[in-house]
């Protein structure tokens, strides 16, 4: 644990129906806007979130290379969507479903990112908790920051091709998968 985070509490919290956490960074990923619903979840004050990096809320058992990805999809100016598990201030827990755009300036340049996060199914969620549990694993083995990303982007590579499909295509049939069973 790093110094001043505070311990995991393993008590999840839930976002209600048709609640919609919101957020706004610059192009570094500062948060520079923030809804009372994410404020609300996450614990921190608006004055805490605002100029903070938006991993702020980032729960140790969430696997760095699955944000690689999403930076990745995000900074090449197309929008991504990502199953997240955030730590709120007083070390709970809560699950979302992102939807990450870029913003983009004048010029055509990205100058900040909007993310839109709801609750994800619980179905889903328990689909998707193992796989990051498995790649997090992977991550763990390596002490630096910068082997652990590039051993957990191995993993997360080798279980999309068992599945035959790339992340995008992956996030979307998760979905599908528990809709198609009910």
């Amino acid at each position: 644990m790093a110094t001043g985070e505070t311990a995991l509490t393993g008590v999840e919290r839930k976002l209600a129906e048709g609640d919609l956490i919101v957020s706004k960074t610059d192009a570094k990923g500062i948060i520079t806007y923030a809804n009372d619903v994410f404020i609300r979840m996450c614990g921190y004050s608006e004055d805490e979130l605002l100029g903070a990096p938006h991993n702020i809320v980032r729960h140790p058992d969430m696997p760095r290379s699955v944000f690689k990805l999403l930076w990745d999809v995000i900074e090449s100016g197309r929008e991504c969507f990502a199953y997240v598990l955030n730590r709120a201030r007083n070390g709970d827990h809560y699950w979302v479903f992102a939807h990450v755009t870029p913003t983009f300036g004048p010029d055509g340049s990205i100058v900040g990112y909007h993310s839109n996060r709801r609750a994800p199914d619980p179905a889903v969620v328990a689909k998707v908790h193992p796989v990051y549990l498995a790649v997090g694993a992977e991550e763990r083995k390596h002490r630096d920051v910068q082997s652990q990303v590039a051993a957990g982007t191995a993993a997360v590579a080798a279980f999309l091709k068992q599945q035959g499909m790339p992340y995008e295509r992956f996030v979307w049939a998760l979905g599908e998968s528990v809709h198609a069973a009910v």
